[in-house]
């Protein structure tokens, strides 16, 4: 149960399935979840970080002039969101384990993208700060929503890998909405009468609709709760006897009296300080250094701006990949994390000295992914830990990510000011310190549940 690295094999041998533990119906049906889930994991996923980091793409793409902002309201907007994010978990505390996941996120899906697709038509802050509000809330719990999916149907050494390939939505979001917006700025500047910013919100909306529809019709739901339009009573139950041999519990559901129990165990509390140091080590990446950065050279148009933007989320996807099938094939988790935060400490140290030669400022800001690579690692290492009660493990796991996501709703505002951009001397300076923080509480982590279990 805890963080040990996986039995030993070759470091080349990277294998998808347990021979030990997977027979061949097991793999079947392994295979089925796997198309099922993982593809529209990483679809959904996309769109969510495309509709939440466009702000920063129109931002440096025109809103700002056209809006007429200024001072700190880029990190205020930014605030709004997440105080949306943090408060529309709220509910589901309660809900995951009595709402067919079939339909809570597809119907979250599209209500965002409503969402999305009214931002092309705001004329003030005050009419922007709400519907990043409004988006905020309801991709609130799309994250731990899909990690539980992931943790009702694999066992703690599936996952990893599985919620690594998932995560790869987050960078390609990021990447693809500073794609789209230099896209936008070249080549629909002015048609209708609308700048290039406001099409982007239009073609994002587009784009993110469909995919909540499609979701309805391909989510399985969870053994508790299935989806009998794609899996079949014979899926259903060999899920079940599949991870019961690996002592995971499919039935259960939350109840009020419940809750003194899970807040009352020491592990809650040292899982919520390794989720909001995790959340922390990676403010950098959400505030729009990298883009306020290249925009401060001066020497880039603003599509130029926004495709040299993607370097850094493109070099996200490897490091996501890199660090989710290392934890369950080489590593484990603990370790997986450390190398993680380590990689982005390093270029976090590089951005706090700052008075470097350029090439360094390029160099430190492409580690900046590696601040969140470790996600779906974590997430993973917390289904296993509590693999034992489902309500157990839905309540920590939006819980956790309420309470750790809450943080940066006013840090940033404290350490990431726009007036600061692009040096930001108390942002990165913070950032490293949690990244190194996390580090130390993640082995903490590791060695709590192993005296546990001895």
């Amino acid at each position: 149960m805890g963080s040990s690295a996986p039995s030993s094999r070759k470091w080349y041998s990277l294998r998808w399935y347990s021979d030990e533990l997977d027979t061949a119906a097991d793999r079947k049906l392994i295979n089925k979840l796997d198309l099922l889930i993982v593809p529209y994991a990483v679809l959904s996923y996309w769109v969510k970080y495309l509709d939440q980091s466009n702000l920063n793409n129109a931002y440096v793409a025109g809103l700002k002039d056209e809006l007429g902002f200024k001072g700190n309201e880029l990190v205020q907007l930014q605030t709004f969101y997440i105080v949306g994010a943090v408060t529309g978990q709220i509910p589901f505390l309660f809900l995951f384990t009595h709402v067919p996941m079939y339909w809570t996120i597809p119907f979250l899906d599209i209500a965002w993208g409503v969402f999305t697709l009214l931002q092309y038509r705001v004329t003030s802050f005050a009419e922007l700060a709400a519907y990043r509000f409004l988006v905020g809330w309801f991709e609130a719990a799309f994250f731990p929503a899909m990690h539980y999916i992931f943790g009702s149907w694999y066992r703690g050494d599936e996952i990893g890998r599985r919620g690594g390939i998932f995560y790869i939505g987050l960078s390609l979001g990021t990447l693809t909405a500073g794609l789209i917006q230099a896209a936008a700025s070249a080549s629909l500047e002015g048609v209708k009468g609308l700048s290039g910013w406001r099409w982007m919100y239009i073609i994002c909306a587009l784009i993110t609709i469909p995919v909540g529809i499609l979701g309805y019709f391909v989510i399985p739901g969870t053994p508790d709760q299935p989806n009998r339009r794609v899996l079949k009573q014979a899926d259903i139950d060999g899920s079940i006897d599949r991870l019961k041999r690996a002592g995971h519990v499919s039935h259960g559901r939350f109840k009020v009296g419940n809750l003194r129990k899970i807040l009352t165990s020491p592990h809650f509390w040292v899982i919520i300080t390794v989720d909001v140091l995790f959340w922390n080590a990676g403010d950098h990446t959400s505030a729009g250094t990298f883009l306020l950065w290249i925009k401060s050279l001066g020497r880039y148009s603003t599509s130029r701006v926004n495709e040299l933007g993607t370097i850094a989320p493109a070099l996200g996807i490897f490091y996501t990949i890199f660090i989710c099938f290392a934890s369950d094939l080489l590593l484990g988790p603990a370790w997986a994390i450390t190398l993680s935060s380590a990689w982005n400490a390093l270029g976090l140290l590089l951005l706090t000295v700052w008075n470097i030669p350029e090439p360094g400022l390029w160099f430190a800001f492409s580690t900046i992914y590696a601040s969140v690579a470790l996600s779906s690692v974590f997430h993973g290492w917390v289904n296993t830990l509590l693999r034992a009660s489902p309500e157990e493990r839905a309540f920590t796991l939006v819980l956790i990510n309420a309470v750790s996501q809450s943080s940066t709703a006013w840090i940033p505002l404290l350490v990431f000011p726009t007036v600061e951009a692009p040096r930001y001397p108390k942002g990165f300076a913070f950032c490293l310190g949690c990244a190194i923080a996390l580090i130390v509480a993640t082995h903490g982590l590791r060695l709590y549940f192993k005296r546990k279990e001895t």
